[in-house]
């Protein structure tokens, strides 16, 4: 499932709508829901539940009554009731669907209490919609300008118009209480048009903005996330990790929402282990836990005045010391609970193709010229070796024998 500007591009590169998970066309939206309640036919004496849901910009979703009755389908561009004026959003939910998330989101299912649905978009309406959603990168920077200028201590993350451009909507994370009056009379003159300031959240601007995370994928509040829950420093001491808030912080400066996904599995594994403040009383002293593996379900425990020297001990074994100690025992030491684990060789591992050499690339290649000098020298070297010998070379050898034979001369 796609949206049309999620196709391919020019030179076959994807085009996508760079929409971090808020696209227009609600093909490829994290927020949209599947309704599963589609094909079910209500009884005779039942009438459909009249109320729809609708989705503007920043995942912002919003219930209506339908008093006109009109034929409204998943992706429909509809004129809603807004103070002041109309805004424009696309319908997500239809029927008895919409009846079961209200019930979820705790808003009472009273129809007459919610707001209206004026009609169906109009071509102008739509015209109007897209020109003010043009022109929010530019307010946006001009916001921020104004905003530092005035040295208020926050940040504008997003900016929305409403759908008849009668009011404008800044999305703004703070650290601190911002006294923004003075900035909103400067908004007014400059834009000349209705403010409304929100604050977010740092993660909800993280999930606006979108990134990649330090497993290297996209981030899952800008993917699929869609609620935040608070995540606490015990997590991470339930799982063994080192409390680096460099390392346990997302983006967003907030601990990471991937912490509480093991959470409930490393909790259930702990169930086993005995309690690592409690210690361990023998007739050699009283040991205290140092160190435990979760994976492989071993604890370390260590002699009060012997602190280098750690005993490994299974979970199951702790615990058999602890109901000893319990019922007024102690055993010798904690060495007779040391189980000591056979050791499994490992075969060797046998280089076949010669690829786990990491210097494989760190030799500089060869000119091609010196392998030629080379060759050269090699030949010269040969072809002088096997004419050394032969007679018809310029160098012939020196024939004693010949020398031997000659006649002497005759001086008489």
């Amino acid at each position: 499932m796609s949206c049309t500007s999620c196709a391919t591009g020019a030179n076959g590169q994807p085009k996508g709508c760079k929409n971090n998970g808020t696209c227009g066309t609600d093909g490829c939206n994290k927020l949209t829901v599947f309704d599963w309640l589609s094909n079910m036919q209500l009884p005779t004496n039942m009438e459909p539940f009249n109320a729809v849901e609708v989705r503007f910009k920043n995942g912002r979703k919003e219930f209506f009554q339908n008093p006109d009755n009109l034929t409204l389908s998943i992706g429909d561009t509809v004129a809603t009731e807004a103070s002041p004026g109309h805004d424009i959003g696309m319908v997500t939910l239809t029927g008895e669907l919409v009846r079961v998330q209200m019930k979820k989101k705790k808003i009472p299912l009273k129809i007459e209490s919610l707001p209206k649905i004026y009609r169906k978009a109009s071509q102008k309406d739509i015209d109007i919609w897209q020109g003010v959603r043009d022109k929010e990168a530019d307010v946006q920077k001009r916001s921020r300008e104004i905003a530092i200028r005035l040295g208020l201590q926050m940040k504008i993350s997003d900016v929305e118009f409403q759908g008849d451009a009668s009011k404008v909507i800044f999305y703004y994370t703070a650290e601190e209480r911002v006294d923004f009056r003075e900035l909103i009379k400067e908004f007014a003159r400059t834009f000349n048009t209705r403010i409304e300031m929100k604050q977010v959240g740092f993660r909800q601007e993280a999930s606006r903005l979108g990134g990649i995370g330090s497993c290297g994928r996209e981030l899952c509040c800008s993917t699929w996330l869609t609620d935040f829950r608070s995540v606490n420093t015990s997590a991470a001491r339930y799982q063994q990790l080192s409390l680096n808030p460099q390392k346990l912080a997302g983006q967003c400066g907030k601990l990471k929402c991937c912490l509480n996904y093991e959470l409930d599995t490393y909790l259930e594994a702990l169930d086993s282990f005995p309690n690592t403040e409690t210690k361990l009383q023998t007739e050699k002293g009283n040991a205290t836990c140092q160190k435990i593996d979760i994976f492989k379900g071993l604890l370390w425990y260590a002699y009060e005045k012997e602190f280098m020297n750690w005993h490994q001990l299974t979970a199951e074994k702790a615990n058999e010391i602890i109901e000893l100690n319990k019922k007024g025992k102690k055993p010798m030491a904690l060495e007779e609970y040391i189980i000591e684990a056979p050791k499994v060789e490992k075969e060797p591992f046998s280089n076949v193709v010669g690829q786990d050499s990491l210097t494989r690339f760190d030799k500089p290649k060869q000119n091609n010229k010196k392998r030629r000098n080379k060759n050269r020298k090699k030949t010269h070297s040969k072809v002088g070796a096997e004419t050394s010998g032969n007679p018809k070379s310029g160098n012939k050898p020196k024939n004693k024998s010949r020398n031997r034979n000659r006649k002497p001369k005759n001086n008489g």
